[in-house]
């Protein structure tokens, strides 16, 4: 049995991270929004992404505002690359007590009849295998050190229920993204790792925003709105509470779970009506 873990002093914040390092993977909006909350909440960020002007962006964000950070570049896809990011963490801060996995894409490839193979195997490796590459590494870094950890992986509504618009191998990512985290929460609870995830419905992005000034997309565009009950896509800035939350010790009896962070969406039935005003 996992030995409980100490409790907190009266008083003291859950939502401090204060002595805490966190892997930011993933630097776009999320990760853009995230990372000054929890450096202003006492963590360093180590922050690994494809786009090298993104990392640097993020990690100059959090020096500028004081606190502290370091990053690297990397296809966290590639075993190798993780390798090289966990390996520049231990050089520069030497402890993992939170991972953030919130990178990934949402390509079209095709119809469901004429998906090209290499096209799956690249969505799945850039959104199920980079999360298990990087919670790996992670992972066994927190035990090694004995003081257990959380690790946040992004999901999406399209794990659950399907999105259509030729996003076939995605959708099987997002649910593969929750099966694989019951799995490692499972897994790793004997060392004190939390393993949670979010499902997000539509939050605005440069994607998105293209599509949203796009006359052409009026169609789709209100399609997606008028499945979310709230009535509007979701800002990047409103999926920090709930990934302080659950990176938090505020969350330290919560594994193993998919929250969504999705404006009603897997609430509402695809043939629902909304309520009147």
């Amino acid at each position: 049995m996992t030995s409980e873990p100490a409790a907190a002093p009266p008083g003291a914040d859950p939502f401090r991270f204060d002595g805490r390092v966190v892997v930011l993977a993933g630097a776009g909006a999320f990760g853009r929004a995230a990372a000054p909350v929890f450096a202003a909440r006492g963590a360093a960020i180590f922050v690994t992404d494809l786009d090298p002007a993104a990392v640097e962006s993020i990690v100059a964000s959090v020096r500028a505002a004081g606190g502290d950070s370091d990053g690297l570049a990397a296809d966290t896809g590639d075993p190798a690359a993780v390798q090289a990011v966990f390996e520049a963490l231990d050089d520069r801060f030497g402890r993992v007590d939170i991972l953030l996995n919130v990178s990934g894409g949402n390509p079209r490839i095709g119809r469901a009849e004429a998906v090209a193979v290499a096209a799956w195997d690249e969505v799945i490796r850039i959104d199920l295998t980079a999360k298990l590459l990087t919670s790996q590494a992670a992972a066994r870094r927190m035990i090694a050190a004995g003081r257990g950890g959380s690790i946040v992986n992004m999901s999406s509504i399209a794990g659950t229920t399907v999105l259509g618009r030729d996003t076939l191998a995605y959708g099987t990512a997002m649910a593969g993204v929750i099966q694989m985290t019951r799995e490692l929460a499972v897994a790793w609870a004997p060392h004190g790792i939390r393993v949670n995830a979010i499902q997000a419905c539509q939050f605005v992005n440069p994607g998105l925003q293209a599509m949203i000034d796009d006359p052409a997309q009026a169609a789709t565009i209100s399609r997606i709105v008028s499945g979310i009950p709230l009535g509007r896509m979701g800002r990047s800035d409103e999926m920090v509470g709930p990934l302080v939350f659950l990176a938090s010790d505020a969350a330290s009896m919560v594994t193993g779970i998919t929250l969504p962070v999705d404006g009603g969406n897997l609430a509402f039935n695809a043939g629902g009506s909304p309520g009147t005003r």
